[in-house]
C-alpha cells in the first residue's frame, strides 16, 4: 500500500506543482492551459511530468474528451494533509500555552522577590 500522505507532501513540494494546483483550484483546464505558464521555463513533457505526479498522488485527475485532457483538482489527499498536520498544530499550541503559563508564574515569583527585597534594604 502506498503511503498516500508521504505522495501528497512530495507532490506539494514543488514550486510548479502547487501553482498548477492553485490554477485547478479556480476550476477544471486543460493539459496545455496548465502547461501555458511554464513553457518559457520548460518543455511540455517537463510539464507532463509534474502533472503525473500530481495524479499519481491522487491530487489531480485527467480525463478525456475527443482530443482534449481536461483535469480537475481532487481535494481528498490535501485534506487528509491538513488533518495529520491539524493533529501537530494542536500539540504545539497546547505546548505553548504550558510554556506561556509557566513563563507567567516565573516572572511573577521573580516580581514578588523584587519586592521582598525593595522591603529589606
Amino acid at each position: 500500500m502506498p503511503d498516500t500522505l508521504s505522495q501528497t507532501f512530495s507532490a506539494l513540494a514543488d514550486p510548479t506543482r502547487r501553482a498548477m494546483l492553485a490554477r485547478l483550484s479556480k476550476g477544471r483546464a486543460n493539459v496545455s492551459d496548465l502547461a501555458r505558464p511554464f513553457l518559457r521555463e520548460m518543455s511540455l513533457p517537463a510539464v507532463t511530468k509534474h502533472l503525473k505526479v500530481l495524479e499519481k498522488a491522487g491530487l489531480v485527475t485527467k480525463t478525456r474528451e475527443a482530443q482534449r485532457r481536461p483535469c480537475a483538482l481532487n481535494s481528498r489527499p490535501l485534506k487528509d494533509a491538513a488533518a495529520w498536520m491539524e493533529h501537530y498544530r494542536q500539540f504545539w499550541e497546547e505546548s505553548l500555552d504550558r510554556l506561556d503559563a509557566y513563563l507567567k508564574t516565573v516572572t511573577a515569583k521573580q516580581k514578588a522577590q523584587g519586592k521582598k527585597r525593595g522591603r529589606q534594604s
